[in-house]
């Protein structure tokens, strides 16, 4: 399996994220980056669940999270 990275720049805290889920390799939307934690020479995010404030038990690496993608609200095209 190949696998690409979408975050393009490091993400702040509080910006909305989309996560890649480990089992189904699908994008799920819903999160955003609580913090940013160093790890050796690559920094890794804690994300939090917003409909119930919770943060995720894991720490996600930039190929796992990308900037949320706003629907297209044009809904006549």
């Amino acid at each position: 399996m190949v696998r690409f990275a979408f975050t393009i720049r490091r993400v702040e805290p509080g910006t909305r994220v989309e996560v890649q889920s480990r089992f189904e390799q699908r994008w799920a939307r819903g999160f955003e980056i609580a913090e940013q934690v160093r790890d050796g020479d690559t920094v890794r995010y804690r994300v939090r669940r917003r409909s119930d404030d919770s943060l995720l038990p894991v720490l996600f690496g930039d190929h796992e999270v990308r900037e949320e993608r706003r629907k297209n609200d044009m809904w006549w095209i």
